[in-house]
């Protein structure tokens, strides 16, 4: 009868498990050293005065319709040395840029119709590498922040008037100011003449009829 030890012995051996691997505490070097490399936005010299969650469409001329651009976060930087602000928009999962501009002084923005959420307004558009001329809707989550956008849109536009109109202005309130005072006090120094000249009338009236009243002296 032949013995089948050697077949269990076998079948054993399949299932044991194979051994795990024996850490030897032995450390690997890298094949090629990666450095650490800064990536530069753009944004290092700009201070940002708005940043909001919003999602960007464009209007398509000759598709006569709206395009999307992307969903992502707009903002307002104004930069630290020339003050000078522009829009830059960017997808929130690849950070392509939607948007790129300056907000210029004779720029305006309006709201959507029939969309409180929404605005519109047109720029000179930098972000696909060349300056295009775009109508922009831009639509926010809530009402509150749309019009914080364009309160603030609005507010930076007239900031960036040159500041010799802005002191052109200012220089002819100035004389306005100044044309108001002179012509009240010209009234005033008239109205005082007039009454000076009431009050010298009314005196010799008055010394006239003492005269008058006076007898005659007898000789």
């Amino acid at each position: 009868m032949a013995s089948k030890e050697p077949e269990h012995e076998h079948r054993e051996d399949q299932e044991a498990p194979a051994a795990e691997d024996e850490d030897t505490g032995a450390q690997v070097a890298p094949i090629v050293k990666l450095e650490e490399v800064a990536v530069s936005t753009g944004e290092e010299n700009e201070d940002p005065i708005l940043d909001l969650k919003s999602k960007l469409y464009r209007f398509d001329k000759e598709g006569n319709q709206w395009k999307e651009r992307g969903a992502g976060t707009v903002k307002l930087l104004k930069h630290k040395e020339t003050g000078k602000v522009r829009l830059v928009m960017r997808q929130s999962k690849t950070l392509k840029i939607c948007a790129n501009h300056l907000v210029l002084p004779t720029m305006t923005v309006q709201e959507h119709a029939g969309n409180d959420k929404s605005c519109l307004w047109h720029a000179s558009d930098y972000a696909d590498g060349e300056l295009k001329d775009e109508l922009f809707c831009i639509r926010f989550a809530s009402v509150e922040n749309c019009k914080t956008f364009m309160q603030m849109f609005q507010e930076v536009a007239e900031s960036q008037k040159p500041k010799e109109e802005n002191k052109d202005a200012s220089d002819a309130a100035g004389q306005l100011e100044k044309l108001s005072f002179q012509e009240k006090a010209g009234e005033e120094k008239t109205v005082a003449k007039k009454e000076e000249k009431e009050t010298k009338v009314d005196t010799e009236k008055s010394d006239t009829e003492k005269k008058d009243g006076e007898p005659a002296s007898s000789t």
